[in-house]
């Protein structure tokens, strides 16, 4: 029997829960600070390819996305608060390509390898061992021979299956690769953490070019989900989301690949111009944000759930799992009491049937709430992505569950203005002509053996 195990399998999750529980010490999803919102908001200062812009050039630019757009809570209430949140700049200057889907993905990845110059920056939860992984680690080890330098970090539990002849080869051929920490506790350097995982997907070339999203290194995606390609006989496509980034944003990125390969390795990287001059290549304001659990709180939580807050209009979110905690469920039920058109896209079909199970388990009670739900059909969707009042979007590897907020190295990208907002609800809209509506009339005359699937996927939820 073959166990398709991206992200995580249904068997390989329920072991590994089943382990946590006695393993791991519980922690809890932390509350924002109370008083937060309450502060005064400080002035808001953006970033550019030469450092700080002044007050006033900060003041302008956000007036000017502020009268393009919508009226909307966002650029007053969110915007100081966020930069509390994360402590990263919002950066001006930056070009931004919106990629759906593996195949346009790759391309545009394979592209940026073969065309680097000093060096490639890439960390994956997964790389696997298959004809999309093995053309990635042709190219790097060409690369890395032609005295371009590689540096690569997976995921120990994520690349659990890829045979360790595939990190030899690599290795072999010069390239520095990091296994995160590693499930062999005889081979951990910092301690043996293994509920902490890298879910980051992340590629980094010559400093210059950034890929931030959903999609790992694997053939499942390489059919398109809306028709472009066919999938393999007896496979279905993936519906996925990724970002491809040039300007000064991509710096911020960097210190991330960086910040974790020191952190990893106690060392920092040599062997390449890490951060070379950047100057403005688009019109894109951008926020590059990672999160980690050695932190006091996810800074991608932290901040989406403020961006929910602050919502007028709009919150469209996609994502792949869902299992939300109390903080998350308030603020989109608090979200529709305001008026707020609130809309969640989740999937159809699932590669975790513990996660989808608890996923619905949370239906009647959005549905009660009047947030609208539906589910994307004819793919698995894999995205993690958010539009809130047409002008505040994200796209990243972050999931709407525990793990991802609470275990989980994640990377995420949030990009203001309302030109790429366009971008982003037609996308939604998009999943939306290849997606069922669930009502909560057809929802509560579901089976018994269903509503006990759920309840009893719930208990997991904690430790999906």
């Amino acid at each position: 029997m073959v166990i398709n195990k991206i992200e995580y399998s249904g068997i390989a999750q329920f072991t590994i829960a089943f382990f946590l529980i006695f393993i791991v010490s519980c922690s809890s999803i932390p509350t924002m600070v109370p008083d937060m919102a309450m502060h005064s908001p400080h002035p808001m200062q953006l970033e550019g390819a030469h450092g700080p812009l002044s007050a006033q050039q900060s003041k302008a630019i956000l007036a000017k996305l502020k009268k393009n757009s919508d009226d909307t809570n966002i650029f007053d209430k969110h915007l100081a608060l966020e930069a509390e949140i994360v402590g990263s700049p919002l950066v001006v200057g930056n070009k931004v390509e919106l990629l759906v889907d593996g195949p346009a993905t790759y391309d545009a990845m394979y592209v940026a390898i073969e065309n680097a110059k000093n060096h490639i920056n890439m960390e994956t939860f997964i790389i696997e061992d298959d004809e999309v992984g093995q053309r990635f680690s042709n190219l790097l080890i060409n690369k890395q021979r032609s005295g371009i330098q590689v540096n690569l970090i997976y995921d120990s539990v994520g690349s659990i299956n890829t045979p360790k002849d595939f990190f030899s080869l690599l290795k072999e051929s010069g390239v520095n690769v990091l296994e995160f920490n590693p499930i062999n506790p005889l081979t951990a350097r910092q301690g043996w953490q293994v509920n902490q995982r890298d879910h980051r997907k992340l590629l980094i070339v010559d400093g210059q070019i950034a890929f931030v999203g959903g999609i790992n290194i694997s053939s499942v995606y390489s059919s398109g989900s809306f028709g472009r390609s066919k999938p393999s006989k007896g496979k279905q496509p993936w519906r996925d989301t990724h970002l491809r980034m040039e300007g000064p944003v991509v710096s911020e990125f960097q210190k991330l690949f960086l910040a974790t390969w020191s952190q990893q390795k106690d060392e920092s990287l040599t062997g390449g111009d890490y951060f070379p001059e950047l100057g403005s290549k688009g019109n894109e304001i951008v926020r590059a944000i990672g999160s980690s659990p050695e932190e006091p709180y996810s800074q991608i939580y932290a901040t989406l759930l403020s961006a929910i807050n602050s919502a007028e209009t709009q919150v469209l979110l996609t994502n792949a799992y869902f299992v939300p905690d109390p903080q998350l469920l308030a603020a989109l039920k608090d979200a529709v009491k305001r008026g707020v058109d609130v809309r969640l896209m989740l999937p159809e079909k699932t590669d975790s049937a513990l996660v989808f199970h608890a996923s619905r388990s949370y239906y009647d009670e959005l549905l009660s709430a009047g947030v609208k739900i539906y589910e994307r059909q004819d793919a698995l969707l894999h995205a993690k992505t958010a539009l809130i009042d047409g002008v505040w979007s994200t796209v990243g590897s972050t999931n709407l569950d525990w793990r991802s907020f609470v275990n989980n190295q994640e990377i995420n990208a949030v990009v203001l203005g309302q030109d790429f907002g366009v971008r982003m609800q037609s996308m939604f809209e998009k999943d939306l002509e290849s997606s069922k509506a669930v009502t909560l009339e057809t929802w509560r005359k579901r089976s018994i053996s269903t509503r006990i699937k759920e309840r009893m996927a719930r208990l997991w939820a904690r430790w999906l």
